[in-house]
């Protein structure tokens, strides 16, 4: 349940809450009560809070889990911000005869506490002092407003007390309830602070937006003219994004606007992808669970595109290998003209084949090639697992009778 407290707005505000003004825009709260909310106090949480309590630092919930929170879901991770600076929090946890754990946060404000067999990463506020577009040096600050005011997008710049209350600078609960992603203040003026931030906006459209379409003129432009700047983000870093898309909603007007923008020559996809075959398959995967190089090798003309990617993204192995698997075998490994037999190619495929994942690669086949009866028949065949054995690969043995 959602109690409004104090919606600052308009010309009626008093001097001081005039001077929360940023961007135009006021603090706005509320208070949260919700099953997932109380959920979020186990002993270890509750412990965590006294201890910040008694040491008179502010502790609050922030980014991601807020969003997730409001829109009615438990958040899988759970982020802290605190007005402690990192030598605080170590003292205050040594006291109280806390384990702290991996210290390489410490450079950027985090801490890592275990209480009750928890882990809490606690970040202290911070600003910007210096940005390159890929890392930031930060100063330490006890200003909420300045710190919320860094984040990327409004909808992951919320704070949320322990006593429910909302702190939101930047109407990211309006844009959450109208289903908008915007960046925090100036769009250009963020994603140089990090060029990722360019996929990022992509992800979360595709999480938060009901039907597609509907863009800031403005936000688009920020996004063509800085796409280069992806060009110097790790591989590593856009991958986690671009799969991210992959598997979300939207997938194909958000691949659309990659190319549209000239995002796409800068993270590692062809471009002279072929779109028209992305289109079909989009559609043939839809419902379908995909793995994301199913539905990224639909771009790829030659197994060398998928070579290129590898280069540019550093995927991991069995994600190559599922990308040339398919981009070798979706004109050739096809369902019998035998309609008796239709799935017979592709269990001989996996009977001739010496790869453990081979059943998988040919499943990822069949949702791309749009072959969902034969699908579900592959996966009837496949139960129980199968150990492969040199013997059944040799053939000696007959795979259907290991699978009933």
């Amino acid at each position: 349940m959602l109690r409004c407290l104090n919606p600052w707005r308009g010309p009626f505000l008093s001097s001081s809450r005039r001077k929360l003004c940023l961007f135009k825009q006021y603090l706005f709260t509320m208070k949260l009560q919700s099953p997932e909310f109380q959920s979020l106090f186990t002993e270890g949480l509750k412990s965590l809070t006294e201890l910040f309590v008694k040491e008179n630092h502010e502790l609050r919930i922030a980014g991601g889990a807020v969003r997730d929170l409001l829109n009615g879901v438990k958040p899988q991770d759970v982020d802290f911000a605190t007005t402690a600076t990192p030598a605080q929090m170590k003292d205050m946890f040594q006291s109280a005869g806390i384990r702290m754990i991996n210290n390489k946060g410490e450079k950027h404000g985090t801490i890592t506490a275990r209480l009750h067999e928890e882990n809490f990463e606690i970040t202290t506020l911070r600003i910007d002092v210096v940005t390159d577009g890929r890392h930031a040096e930060v100063e330490f600050t006890t200003d909420w407003q300045k710190d919320a005011e860094r984040r990327d997008l409004t909808i992951n710049s919320m704070f949320l007390g322990f006593d429910g209350t909302l702190f939101d600078y930047f109407n990211g609960y309006e844009d959450l309830k109208n289903k908008k992603v915007r960046f925090v203040g100036n769009a250009k003026q963020r994603i140089q602070e990090d060029y990722l931030r360019i996929l990022r906006y992509f992800r979360f459209y595709g999480k938060i937006i009901d039907k597609p379409g509907d863009h800031d003129p403005e936000t688009l432009e920020a996004i063509a003219e800085n796409a280069k700047g992806l060009a110097g983000i790790s591989g590593e870093r856009i991958w986690v994004e671009l799969k991210k898309i992959l598997v979300g909603n939207h997938v194909n007007h958000l691949i659309h606007l990659i190319y549209d923008l000239d995002v796409a020559p800068y993270i590692g996809l062809p471009t002279n992808s072929s779109l028209e075959e992305f289109n079909k398959v989009s559609k043939n995967v839809d419902g379908f669970s995909p793995k994301p190089m199913t539905l990224l090798a639909s771009l790829f003309k030659v197994q060398d595109d998928v070579t290129k990617l590898d280069l540019r993204l550093k995927i991991s192995k069995e994600e190559k290998n599922l990308g040339i698997f398919i981009v070798k075998n979706r004109k050739d490994l096809v369902k019998a003209t035998d309609s008796s037999e239709p799935l017979k190619p592709y269990q001989d495929f996996i009977i001739d084949s010496r790869e453990s994942d081979a059943t998988t690669r040919v499943c990822e086949l069949l949702k791309y090639q749009g072959e969902h009866g034969l699908l579900e028949q592959m996966q009837q065949w496949c139960i129980p697992p199968f150990p492969f054995t040199a013997k059944s690969l040799d053939g000696t043995t007959n795979f259907k009778e290991l699978n009933p």
